[in-house]
């Protein structure tokens, strides 16, 4: 039920082992790649039962018998025996009372309730279902019509809001590139993958970690202005986002498309970090972190004007026990000035004389009305 939209599925075993797990054995790599993608953070039943999934290491499922737990849907393995009908003791059922029909080959297995048997030799992905906190709505796509020039073969309904890829229009093609898109969609989920169309300027699709960053980024973003575009973002009619080979580089020099998937830049990679992000409209007041400590307003207003961007009207460092970084607040005379800096800076990497690495700049909306504190 689960996987069908996914694929072919050809094999199932379930098994008890630290909870409910399963294997499932697809008819092809592309299949389980594609349920890897769109099943995986996704929720069974509305605010639990969270699927984990991941790859297993067989190459193929071995299944002895159809049952409750172990079934081939190939048709190499015998149906089960099904009871004889017996006679009805008192006649037709009243009305509202019946039986549920007997599973046929081809058909849904029925939930499991005993541990299974059978070999496990293949490399389908394997689910783990866990408890988790409800999401906040996935998306309402009534909230920003969109514009008649933006509809076409990508854009469709919400599939049943189980999409993880995002549709953005209105990114000016000279200033935008797959780091830039990352730098904002970042703010509400993680980012896999940005691709930006050929066919389309100033479009890109965007596969996100989960349905739910979908919906965030969408009731956050579309509409804003920045870079003299409008924003507008809606779900696609795809459900992950496919490798087709070389797609070259945008006229700016950049890839035209970026795996984020190993990002250590997305924020939202376990339950902890999860928690410390705070979901927020764009606003003219952006809150700076993991900055070094002598950094000062002059030292970003150089940055702007690197990028020949708006200078902060008004910049608040925090006082901070910390002796490895330091943060504070920057305010803009509007939104989109604050927006467009996001995008260039976060992430900018800013030099560390007493380490290794660079630090790494990271910029979020404020809840703030102000840069000024007392």
């Amino acid at each position: 039920m689960i996987c069908e939209p996914c694929g072919e599925v050809q094999r199932i075993v379930i098994f008890r082992k630290r909870g409910v797990q399963a294997m499932i054995e697809f008819g092809s790599i592309q299949d389980a790649q594609r349920a890897k993608a769109s099943l995986n953070g996704a929720d069974i039943y509305s605010g639990c039962c969270t699927l984990k999934i991941e790859w297993a290491k067989p190459a193929r499922l071995n299944v002895y018998k159809n049952d409750d737990e172990t079934w081939d849907y190939t048709g190499a393995v015998d149906e089960p025996n099904m009871p004889m009908q017996q006679p009805a003791l008192l006649g037709d059922a009243p009305a509202g009372f019946s039986n549920p029909p007997p599973y046929r080959t081809g058909q849904r297995m029925p939930v499991p309730a005993q541990r299974g048997r059978g070999g496990m030799r293949g490399r389908p992905p394997v689910l783990h279902a866990r408890p988790r906190r409800p999401n906040p709505p996935l998306m309402n796509t009534n909230v920003h019509q969109m514009p008649n020039e933006y509809m076409g073969e990508d854009y469709g309904p919400p599939m049943d809001g189980n999409t993880t890829v995002l549709m953005v229009y209105g990114l000016n093609p000279e200033k935008m590139t797959c780091d830039r898109v990352f730098n904002i969609l970042c703010l509400y989920g993680n980012v896999m993958k940005v691709k930006f169309l050929k066919s389309k300027p100033g479009t890109a699709m965007v596969q996100m970690g989960d349905p739910s960053a979908v919906g965030r980024a969408i009731s956050n973003l579309s509409g804003m202005k920045f870079f003299d575009e409008k924003l507008v973002l809606a779900p696609s009619k795809q459900l992950y986002l496919t490798d087709t080979g070389p797609v070259g580089d945008l006229p700016n020099g950049t890839p035209a498309q970026v795996d984020f998937g190993n990002s250590r830049n997305n924020r939202f990679q376990t339950n902890e970090q999860a928690a410390k992000n705070r979901i927020q409209n764009p606003a003219k007041v952006l809150h700076y972190y993991n900055a070094p400590l002598e950094l000062n307003e002059e030292k970003m207003k150089e940055i702007c004007q690197e990028f020949d961007l708006a200078l902060p009207v008004k910049f608040t460092p925090f006082k901070t026990r910390s002796e490895r970084s330091s943060s504070g607040l920057m305010e803009f005379d509007t939104k989109a000035q604050a927006m467009e800096v996001l995008t260039y800076i976060n992430h900018y990497k800013l030099d560390n004389p007493a380490g290794r690495f660079p630090y790494i700049l990271k910029l979020c909306f404020s809840t703030a009305s102000t840069a000024t504190r007392d």
